[in-house]
């Protein structure tokens, strides 16, 4: 009886962790496209810093990453179990506030030109430690939003299993995305250094040597790129978590994609979607930076009423 018990036990055990598995993949597959939007994100917030000073700034993040994590896991399902309708009301304020930080990092540049050379400027000072932190900061404030996004969309994919199973895939997918991403990040940063050492330890015509001019030729426009990806990233993960909180909107983009698929190859399907929610993110982004510099402005006035 004892061993026929052990026996029922492992296999109960290895049908629940069939069962994480399965379910861990699912959640993989659901969160793919906003990890891409974290990786442009973060590589693009932690770039500009010196290069001796980029892989602990990276580190900073990350562990900064993980502490969202910490605290976004248990807090996902404690509201998931006693109030489930705010998750999505949060989810959509995070979205709004991502909006909002693309269109300010693009009415920045278009109002006041010298303001984007406002960390060149601190770099030159030598205020590094100030600028570090900006950096840092700015990071794990919007990797907070996505990674609840993450976590939020991975739940919804375990939402009948047991507590423990849900759990289970919730801190595995949150461990996996923070070392997946933040691996990729260091990486990517770092392809300049990769190039340079290449260049001075090989003498051409040897194809290392060649492939070092390429790489740090090639690093300054992945960084711009990634630049322009990382914002991009932000209205379109932003009005895609706003669109589908509103049911109209997500109706109306949902007709307009499937008109403007009908012009489109199979495999750019996803392009139409991914195009509109940018768009509804950036003109929700515009209305709160609007609303944002008229409160702004009107404080101002008050105050000089005082």
């Amino acid at each position: 009886m004892a061993g026929a018990s052990l026996f029922s036990l492992l296999d109960d055990i290895a049908t629940l962790l069939d069962d994480i598995a399965v379910m861990s993949k699912v959640a993989a597959k659901k969160t793919a496209g906003v990890l891409g939007d974290d990786l442009a994100l973060n590589a693009q917030q932690v770039s500009g810093v010196s290069a001796d000073r980029e892989l602990p700034v990276v580190w900073a993040v990350a562990k900064g990453s993980m502490l969202n994590k910490v605290i976004l896991v248990p807090a996902a399902l404690i509201i998931s179990a006693l109030m489930p309708a705010l998750i999505l009301p949060m989810l959509m304020l995070g979205g709004v506030y991502l909006c909002f930080e693309g269109a300010e990092k693009i009415v920045e540049n278009y109002l006041h030109p010298k303001v984007a050379d406002s960390e060149v400027t601190a770099e030159q000072t030598g205020d590094w430690q100030e600028y570090e932190n900006t950096k840092i900061k700015g990071a794990i404030r919007t990797d907070f939003i996505l990674s609840a996004e993450i976590i939020v969309i991975s739940l919804g994919t375990v939402a009948t299993a047991s507590l423990l199973s849900q759990f289970t895939v919730l801190s595995i997918i949150a461990v996996a995305m923070t070392v997946g991403v933040y691996g990729l990040v260091a990486l990517i940063v770092k392809i300049d250094d990769a190039g340079l050492h290449l260049i001075k330890h090989h003498q051409p015509p040897s194809l290392a040597c060649y492939f070092g001019r390429f790489l740090l030729g090639f690093a300054p426009y992945l960084m711009k790129t990634l630049s322009i990806v990382g914002t991009l990233a932000m209205f379109m993960v932003g009005g895609g978590i706003l669109s589908h909180g509103v049911h109209a909107v997500a109706e109306t983009i949902d007709s307009m994609a499937q008109v403007i698929n009908g012009l489109l190859v199979t495999w750019l399907h996803w392009l139409a979607p991914a195009v509109l929610n940018s768009v509804f993110g950036f003109i929700v982004g515009l209305i709160v930076v609007a609303c944002m510099m008229a409160g702004l402005k009107m404080k101002a006035r008050w105050f000089k009423k005082i």
